[in-house]
């Protein structure tokens, strides 16, 4: 695969994009070879965290919007928690995108909204835990410093898939 080679060379300084910019039939060589476009490949979005070692959100967010505002050809990844309940839905709209069925695509993709935001934004890991417990799944306890959900929080997790079709 380019990209981690590309970005591990990047690493290097600009001498090492360079050399990985350009490839031979033999492998990376300098100079010779094909040229390969890396316009719109984005180094992978690390995960911040807090200081007491949970997953800031937050701030990923931030980091995602902000590569959001940079032109691009295409994207290649995601945060995929919803994936652990809505797999196949999830899947499906990767299939829609591949086989330009945009306006599928874009329906299905608004009714993830509301459940996405709320395992991964609105509720974290305690609405994920509760949401594969509905699911059939063992989401488990959560451990400290995080605490289940309170009966209104479970609530208004409930609501958001059910207004969606999905519970």
């Amino acid at each position: 695969m380019l990209v981690p080679q590309v970005w591990s060379s990047a690493r290097l300084g600009a001498k090492g994009l360079g050399r990985c910019l350009v490839r031979s039939l033999t492998g990376w060589a300098s100079g010779e070879g094909r040229k390969v476009d890396i316009g719109g490949i984005y180094p992978p979005v690390t995960t911040p965290f807090t200081a007491t070692a949970e997953v800031d959100y937050g701030k990923l967010e931030e980091n995602i919007y902000k590569l959001g505002t940079i032109p691009f050809r295409g994207a290649v990844g995601g945060i995929c928690a919803l994936a652990n309940v809505l797999g196949a839905q999830v899947c499906q709209l990767e299939r829609l995108c591949l086989t330009g069925q945009w306006e599928d695509a874009q329906a299905l993709q608004h009714r993830l909204i509301e459940p996405n935001t709320a395992v991964t934004r609105r509720f974290g890991i305690p609405g994920l835990k509760k949401t594969m417990d509905w699911f059939g799944y063992y989401g488990g306890p959560c451990r400290a410093p995080l605490s289940t959900l309170s009966p209104d929080e479970e609530a208004k997790l409930h609501l958001d898939f059910t207004t969606n079709g999905w519970l």
